[in-house]
């Protein structure tokens, strides 16, 4: 089993360092959907709803919430992202909205956490924006896809 890097020798949680890591190249890619009624649905992808831009507010919102992961999580070390890309899709089939982010940096640790976080933040927006026409809604699957770089390597979800 592999070892957890946030806690010491006595099972302490503590921010890893590293500062003896290379800077390297680093690309996360997160996703998630919130589910809803096809009506709901419709009143996004019509403009209709009373807060305003749905996607686009989304969209805003993962992005900053990328940037402050460090203040959110308390052991991520705070860093300084070369990219934040989130997307916000229409989806009949869910139905719903699918949100996917992709985070890069040049450093010394990964942006897992800061994928994960646009996502999340991104799908609470939605939800937030639209919670008085459907509050049966569902924020679903929020998981890592894809990472690059550092000592642990690839990963893609099969």
């Amino acid at each position: 089993m592999t070892k957890l890097t946030h806690l010491d020798a006595s099972g302490e949680a503590n921010m890893v360092d590293v500062s003896e890591k290379d800077i390297t190249s680093r690309t996360a890619i997160a996703e998630g959907c919130v589910v809803m009624q096809p009506e709901t649905l419709a009143l996004i992808r019509q403009g209709d709803a009373k807060k305003g831009d749905v996607l686009g507010t989304a969209r805003l919102a993962g992005i900053m919430a990328s940037k402050r992961t460090h203040e959110l999580i308390p052991l991520c070390h705070p860093l300084l992202i070369s990219k934040v890309k989130v997307d916000c899709t229409l989806d009949d089939n869910l139905p719903g909205v699918r949100v996917t982010a992709e985070v890069k940096v040049s450093g010394q640790t990964g942006v897992e956490m800061e994928a994960l976080t646009a996502v999340s933040i991104a799908c609470l927006t939605i939800y937030d924006m639209v919670k008085a026409a459907d509050k049966g809604m569902r924020i679903e699957n929020v998981r890592l896809r894809m990472k690059s770089g550092g000592r642990s390597g690839d990963y893609q979800v099969p």
